[in-house]
């Protein structure tokens, strides 16, 4: 399958390996990404260079637009596990994410009271208060951290502006462990540098950064879906649960999807 971008501001439901029956939120534009990464295998593609018109959808949009399906999706019948922030880019640059946030809590309530609502993030806009009091209303935040080498981080994320890794660890203290840790396993060959960021010398800064956060779980997975970048592998479950040993060893939650 190619990549692809998510043509509406609610989809779904599909099945997600993380969060179940997932019905996905896009609050990034239909019609390209807005993110302050650009990873080498997001679904999605990489990011639009050259100066594309790009606009968000208003908060008046994304409130019609959500209560509108999950009214649809009530009077099915249909179960929904997680409402889940993702699509076209980075949630939290909506400028009225907080807000938007509110919104899905009181509809999630009105409509699947027993579903959780799910942020998927980059970790590039904790520093913002408002963010954070957006992520602390909900169920999962689910925070990215895929490594702590500045190559890699460049090499993998390709974040835009002064994005460094103690900026991103500045950034997750903040939660003070209420949320989710996410991490993308990878191998490959990328700009002609090999790389697999669950080698071990890369694998040792992940644990023990992981071991300081204490987030309340760590979900690790690997490539699923076609990626903009070709020469990218899998890494194993077998090998996620290699590097995973000493974390779960010291208590931690530790979902492994491969």
């Amino acid at each position: 399958m190619s990549t692809f971008l998510w043509q509406s501001i609610v989809f779904g439901p599909i099945h997600s390996r993380r969060v179940g029956n997932s019905l996905g939120i896009n609050i990034s534009p239909c019609n390209g990404k807005i993110c302050s990464f650009d990873c080498i295998y997001c679904e999605c593609g990489r990011n639009p260079h050259g100066g594309q018109r790009l606009s968000l959808p208003s908060y008046t949009d994304v409130a019609t637009a959500m209560e509108t399906r999950f009214r649809q999706l009530h009077q099915a019948g249909e179960k929904i596990d997680s409402i889940s922030f993702t699509g076209n880019g980075e949630p939290t640059l909506h400028p009225d994410f907080e807000q938007i946030i509110g919104k899905t809590v009181e509809l999630r309530d009105t409509f699947f009271p027993n579903a959780q609502v799910s942020v998927f993030s980059n970790s590039t806009n904790l520093h913002k208060e408002s963010v954070r009091r957006a992520l602390n209303k909900i169920d999962n935040p689910i925070l990215k951290l895929d490594t702590l080498n500045p190559e890699l981080l460049q090499l993998i994320n390709a974040p835009a502006g002064n994005v460094t890794i103690e900026r991103i660890m500045e950034n997750l203290r903040l939660m003070k462990g209420e949320y989710i840790l996410q991490t993308m396993f990878l191998r490959g060959e990328y700009d002609g540098i090999k790389f697999d960021n669950s080698a071990p010398q890369y694998a040792v800064q992940w644990q023990n950064a992981v071991l300081e956060l204490r987030p309340r779980k760590v979900m690790m997975y690997s490539i699923d879906r076609e990626t903009p970048v070709k020469e990218l592998e899998k890494v194993t479950p077998e090998q996620m649960q290699a590097v995973a040993a000493p974390l779960i060893k010291a208590g931690i939650d530790v979902q492994i999807n491969g």
